[in-house]
């Protein structure tokens, strides 16, 4: 069932993987062979060198502090966090909603490489896929947290519960979401599956799915946005430009966060990424993270300029509102890295500094996580539909929780990356296994290529 190391392809500095599946042979796709790419696969995720088993360990005990204060909260109620009469939503609904756009802008390798046909992205594009499914990971971690009643969850899911199917728009957020989530699992596993057996995937298979999740990536922000758009009683999000500047966002924060991906496999990874696609996922930065500043300010000079009951929400966010500024630092700190982030892209520099690239994406990506999280769900409910201005802080709790959350879905995504990396390297085949014993390959081999 497995075979030595003298026996496996060579991990070559200048090697790419195993040849092409078409060169291989081919092996037919069968319910044996299934279960034992299946069974290959989990062996992968448990098999690997020190550095990965630190980061797993760290990753599982962040998860554990992060579900012992949920069962805190669960047993005690939500008095435990910041949230209240006034503030009803708070900062796990604001880290769902950026969560959604990181979903969504994942599918930005997906349309370069069908939609353009860019053969460099094709590479890549599974890397895409892994994100989007280990974003719902945090989507569904993040309403769950949220819920008073956990038990009550099973309403969410058609068929079972009271779904409050089609009237209304929580319920079409489930639909979509849950669509994308197995989009993005049917494509990525068939591809793995096929390149498992080395036969060539059948396009009929998998090219409608791509074409598919293209659109309906869009349709995930874009029911997100309309879900807060649609309630008349909170002013702030009456915007006809909320679900454009949901679309922009999640192309800003997919993006930011797959270069940087990237730029760590090429160190950590034996696989060869070429340069090519962060070329591209650069150049979709330059203008998303500029149309997103660009509605942000055409969104504030409407509200302060025209003034009404939209604008007291702004000013509160922006410069505080009779003595509360608990959002101002908040707010600031994202138009200041997101200017930055817009500089540095724009410095021919960033075309070749891999770090400078890398920093300039951690800014946009933190600067988006604030304005979708904390800078657009509190402003919805400061001041109150009473004019009352009860600010909202997240509690220890809430930072706990939400770190668990975001620890699984990053173990998600790095137990994901493992076996398609020794799937693509031709390390775990169906005909043997070769365990992780050799280092990855220098760095800079890498980024010379």
């Amino acid at each position: 069932m497995s075979r030595s190391p003298s026996s496996a392809p060579p991990e070559s500095s200048t090697s790419s993987g195993p040849p092409p599946p078409s060169t291989r042979g081919g092996h037919q796709p069968d319910a044996p062979s299934y279960f034992l790419f299946l069974w290959r696969a989990f062996r992968t995720a448990f098999d690997g060198r020190w550095p990965y088993y630190a980061w797993m360990t760290l990753l599982t005990i962040c998860a554990l502090i992060g579900a012992n204060a949920w069962a805190h909260q669960v047993a005690d109620g939500l008095v435990r966090t910041g949230m209240s009469d006034h503030v009803s939503w708070g900062f796990y609904i604001a880290n769902f909603t950026f969560s959604v756009g990181l979903a969504a802008g994942a599918v930005m390798m997906v349309i370069p490489a069908y939609l353009y046909d860019d053969h460099e992205m094709h590479d890549v594009v599974i890397i895409g896929e892994m994100l989007a499914i280990a974003a719902i990971v945090w989507c569904l971690g993040f309403v769950i947290v949220d819920m008073g009643r956990p038990d009550r969850l099973w309403h969410m899911l058609p068929g079972l519960g009271r779904f409050n199917f089609p009237r209304s728009m929580l319920t079409w957020d489930v639909v979509v979401l849950s669509g994308y989530l197995v989009i993005n699992l049917h494509i990525t596993g068939y591809l793995l599956y096929m390149r498992f057996l080395g036969r060539r995937p059948a396009k009929r298979w998998y090219v409608p799915f791509v074409f598919v999740s293209i659109g309906w990536a869009v349709s995930v922000h874009a029911v997100t946005a309309f879900l807060y758009a649609g309630l008349g009683g909170r002013p702030f999000w009456n915007s006809a430009l909320l679900a454009p500047r949901f679309i922009v966002t999640a192309f800003v924060a997919g993006p930011a966060f797959i270069i940087v991906l990237l730029e760590v496999l090429r160190r950590v990874s034996s696989y060869r990424i070429g340069l090519g696609p962060t070329r591209t996922l650069h150049q979709i930065m330059k203008v998303t993270v500029a149309a997103n500043l660009f509605m942000f300010a055409s969104e504030v000079f409407t509200s302060l300029y025209a003034g009404g009951a939209h604008a007291s929400a702004v000013q509160y966010l922006l410069f505080g509102l009779h003595g509360k500024s608990g959002l101002v630092p908040w707010m600031w700190t994202a138009i200041v890295m997101n200017v930055a982030s817009i500089i540095i892209l724009l410095l021919p520099r960033s075309h070749q500094d891999g770090r400078l690239l890398a920093f300039a994406c951690v800014l946009a990506f933190i600067g988006v996580w604030i304005e979708k999280g904390m800078g657009l769900i509190v402003p919805g409910f400061v001041p109150s539909t009473l004019h009352e201005l009860v600010e909202y802080t997240p509690s220890w709790t809430e930072w706990r929780v939400s770190l668990g959350v975001a620890a699984a879905g990053l173990i998600v995504l790095t137990v994901a990356l493992k076996i398609a990396l020794a799937v693509l390297t031709g390390r775990v085949t169906i005909e043997g296994y070769v365990p992780s014993i050799r280092p990855p390959a220098p760095a800079r081999e890498v980024a010379a290529e």
